[in-house]
């Protein structure tokens, strides 16, 4: 950031125009008296100094570095923005139509958001709400793609053909003579064991997202009233902190949950 505002305040356009305007003065006064003044070299030296001087005092102006800070803001935030767009590209392909209105929803909400950033009068507050809002919309599609995928493929597990077939083999293997196909069953009944323990737990979980996804979507939209009514304060920073924080853990249990993906 020390570097960036350092660029900013060297490319800045008064500076620039003092660098150009000391320059040319020792130009002319060189050309004016050329026997009576110091040398070329001394004299620009001199004059980018003068500009050198200029760009450490804008560093150190609290108005200069406060629209240094707005503008990284607003990139920011318009980033964010972008990113939204590119999840929902994505998002919306595994949707079903009851998870695409309420994410279109959310959508809607951003936008608003959004635009209402650039509306009204500016804070730093109503700065680091928003970027935070948008966070949390990036947040919620990541979460809600991964438990768009998830849902659907646990809706193609056949479970009650795994509960029909360990029922049949917990029977089966009282009646067994033989140690070696009694061991087989045994090893049939652990794994169906496993399996339906997976998809039962992986339920509860995906319960516990979908609660989630509902507390996200219906927390975006109170922000969004009060980003719009200006009404900002340092509680509704932690608060989005603490929601973004555990729905980047529910994400990481799905992503984890995809890398070890259950197959049947």
């Amino acid at each position: 950031m020390k570097f960036k505002l350092l660029a900013s305040a060297l490319m800045d356009k008064r500076n620039i125009g003092v660098l150009l305007t000391s320059e040319a003065f020792v130009y002319l006064i060189q050309n004016m008296a050329p026997d009576r003044i110091a040398p070329g070299p001394a004299l620009y030296a001199a004059g980018f100094a003068v500009y050198a001087g200029f760009v450490i005092y804008s560093t150190l102006d609290k108005r200069f570095v406060d629209n240094f800070l707005h503008r990284q803001k607003v990139k920011t935030i318009k980033m964010l923005n972008n990113t939204c767009l590119k999840l929902f590209a994505t998002a919306k392909k595994y949707t079903n139509a009851v998870y695409y209105k309420k994410l279109k929803k959310v959508m809607d909400d951003r936008n608003e958001i959004f635009e209402s950033f650039f509306r009204g009068s500016q804070s730093e507050l109503k700065e680091n709400i928003v970027e935070k809002t948008l966070n949390l919309v990036v947040s919620y599609i990541k979460l809600l793609t991964n438990f768009c995928i998830r849902s659907r493929e646990l809706a193609h597990v056949k479970i009650d053909e795994i509960i029909t077939r360990l029922n049949e083999n917990t029977r089966k293997i009282n009646f067994i003579n033989d140690p070696d196909v009694a061991q087989n069953i045994s090893q049939m009944i652990e794994l169906d064991r496993k399996i339906i323990s997976r998809v039962n737990e992986e339920k509860n979980e995906l319960e516990k997202i979908r609660t989630k996804l509902d507390f996200m979507e219906s927390s975006i939209g109170m922000f969004k009233h009060q980003i719009i009514s200006n009404i900002e304060s340092s509680e509704t920073l932690n608060h989005l902190d603490d929601v973004i924080v555990e729905a980047m853990a529910l994400d990481s249990v799905l992503e984890s949950r995809k890398k070890n993906r259950l197959r049947i």
